[in-house]
């Protein structure tokens, strides 16, 4: 199972890229093969606010639905519209065209309640 160094994770299985102040948000390899074939993302509108910990969407796979959760506070700037009709993107690429939202980080200092990769991967096991 990978989990690129270069990313901070939640023990909810998201997987977050810092670019300056914009946070891009995922889930991670490990996830999506629990879900298995992944057959709608549900996200939320440019523009919604974003509390860390809170509930942001859905997806929803063969043999499961489950909630996404943000990983840090802010601003919605995009959303991933290439899941709206290939939702398994996300089975065949997490950690690249498989992203779901980006969003403006409205408070830094929440990254320090985020693993770093080897964290993360002692957690899955």
């Amino acid at each position: 199972m990978t989990a690129p160094e270069n990313l901070l994770y939640t023990k909810e299985h998201e997987w977050v890229r810092v670019e300056g102040d914009i946070a891009v948000v995922g889930i991670t390899e490990y996830a999506q093969g629990e879900l298995g074939d992944v057959v709608f993302v549900e996200l939320p509108q440019v523009g919604a606010v974003l509390t860390q910990n809170d509930p942001f969407g859905t997806i929803e796979a063969v043999k499961a639905v489950s909630d996404l959760f943000a990983p840090l506070s802010g601003t919605v700037t995009e959303t991933n519209t290439q899941l709206t009709d290939a939702p398994e993107t996300v089975n065949k690429d997490p950690y690249g065209s498989g992203w779901m939202v980006k969003v403006r980080i409205a408070n830094p200092g929440e990254m320090a309640a985020l693993m770093k990769a080897d964290a993360y991967k002692a957690m899955i096991g």
